[in-house]
């Protein structure tokens, strides 16, 4: 079943990786709610002017794709257009939902090392590990947010990959 979808990502570094998504979602493209090479320029609006289209784009949306990119924190939209996917917000008699967020990790030079790092637990299973520091805080703090927390294991602290996030992280390759 289609789903409304808004991509937020840096425009610099992830239009390709927009492009390709929006190519794969094939006909359900139709939903898409975000920006696209026909979409009007914002560069003259006020940082109001912008926020007033991008709500309009994001409202009536149930699914938000982030686009987790190298220089993704030097965007000074993404983290809002994320927190306001998040709120249930009220226009007239309709009030919308909270969007289900994913993050699709844009490969690199052929690899995701920029962000994931490989390690071994405590048992010598295979784990990874994300650099947390270059995403959002609203991205970082939906990630493994589980409450109470779900440990994959007690001991070592990791997290079981199906479970206890929000956002979860996917590979551009995946997805």
């Amino acid at each position: 079943m289609a789903r409304k979808t808004f991509i937020s990502y840096k425009y610099s570094e992830a239009q390709k990786l927009r492009d390709e998504i929006l190519k794969k979602l094939g006909k359900d493209a139709v939903y898409y709610q975000g920006e696209t090479s026909e979409s009007p320029d914002l560069t003259n609006l006020t940082t109001e002017g912008i926020k007033s289209k991008l709500k309009d784009m994001i409202y009536d949306t149930t699914v938000t794709i982030v686009i987790i990119s190298p220089n993704i924190k030097a965007s000074k939209w993404i983290d809002w257009e994320i927190e306001y996917s998040l709120k249930e917000v009220k226009r007239n008699s309709k009030t919308s939902k909270t969007n289900g967020v994913v993050a699709i990790i844009q490969k690199v030079n052929g690899t995701y090392d920029w962000f994931i790092e490989h390690g071994t637990n405590c048992h010598g299973n295979n784990i990874l590990r994300y650099k947390q520091n270059l995403v959002y805080d609203i991205i970082k703090n939906n990630h493994f947010n589980s409450n109470p927390g779900i440990w994959h294991c007690d001991e070592c602290k990791t997290y079981s990959y199906d479970e206890g996030s929000y956002i979860s992280y996917i590979e551009e390759d995946i997805f």
